[in-house]
């Protein structure tokens, strides 16, 4: 089995069910082919490009601020240091809460439309995605069906790795410093991500058995990752990604991650039966993602919250 291997959307098969499993025990990546998505995902390539190309000015406009937490932002900390990115946010676009919080850059033609066209089509790829999981994991459908994630709780980054430091030298007086990588080691909070990355390389995934691994782009691919919520459900089972991007040398990268999230007022609780008794005490989806977003936002002086916390002594 390739480390991080290629698993068939449409036409999974035992093996590839099995090399799922594995590598969701191991460090939680797998590579995924048969989406039907190409052309949709040349066009939002086109607009990730043509947005972080803006003027200044423009994404100034829709800086990410503490109440507003959608939008443009350059300065997000991973474990109290700051990544080396800039990013865009938003959720689902024509959802009850995407509709209200949203921001939307000025005079870049086509960008809503095109980001809402992705938003749809990744939502149902990441359901689709979810149930192959599942499978592997063992999971009856009727158990499945009710540990399902919500397109309306489910945001999209846009993300530019720079070779440089985004912010302008005038701003950086009492910024935490940048981090020795571009993004820090983290694991997303989520059910699982959809990521598309460039060609350029650099993210790198933790394997219990071999360390850090490189997660190499290959074209027509969608990068999947588990996250913390699933790696509960599972009981750990399955691992939760922990995974980084190394600093660029020569060229800029860009990847966009769809996080695919749990219902807002979802609990969180280990699957009855899956390897024994519970490690984890129940806890809220909302009270989670709240207290991640605080940890992005700011340097509470303490680690970011993690799943860990939830455990059961």
């Amino acid at each position: 089995m390739e480390q991080v291997p290629t698993v068939d959307l449409r036409n999974p098969g035992q093996t590839g069910l099995d090399d799922l499993d594995a590598a969701c025990r191991d460090h939680g990546f797998f590579l995924l082919v048969g989406h039907g998505l190409d052309a949709l995902i040349e066009e939002t390539w086109a607009a990730t490009r043509d947005f972080f190309a803006a003027p200044e000015a423009l994404k100034a406009g829709i800086r990410r601020t503490e109440e507003q937490p959608l939008g443009y932002y350059d300065r997000e900390l991973t474990k109290r240091r700051r990544d080396c990115k800039e990013v865009f946010d938003y959720m689902e676009p024509d959802g009850p809460i995407g509709t209200s919080r949203n921001r939307w850059p000025d005079c870049l033609p086509g960008f809503r439309e095109t980001q809402s066209a992705f938003f749809g089509a990744f939502s149902k790829l990441a359901a689709e995605t979810l149930a192959l999981v599942h499978s592997a994991l063992g999971v009856d459908p009727a158990v499945a069906a009710t540990h399902a994630g919500s397109a309306m709780t489910s945001t999209v980054r846009l993300n530019h790795y720079p070779t440089a430091d985004p912010v302008p030298p005038r701003e950086r007086d009492g910024l935490p410093g940048l981090g020795e990588v571009a993004l820090g080691h983290h694991t997303d909070p989520g059910v699982l991500t959809l990521l598309l990355q460039d060609q350029t390389g650099g993210l790198q995934a933790h394997s219990r058995d071999d360390g850090w691994i490189d997660v190499p782009p290959a074209p027509g691919t969608i990068v999947v990752n588990l996250a913390d919520s699933l790696q509960v459900w599972s009981n750990d089972r399955y691992r939760a990604a922990v995974h980084r991007v190394t600093p660029m040398q020569d060229e800029a990268r860009y990847s966009i991650p769809y996080f695919y999230n749990p219902p807002l007022d979802a609990v969180i609780a280990p699957i009855d039966g899956i390897d024994g008794t519970p490690r984890y005490r129940p806890f809220t989806w909302r009270e989670f993602i709240q207290a991640r977003i605080d940890d992005n936002f700011t340097d509470l002086g303490e680690a970011d919250t993690q799943a860990s916390h939830f455990r059961v002594a």
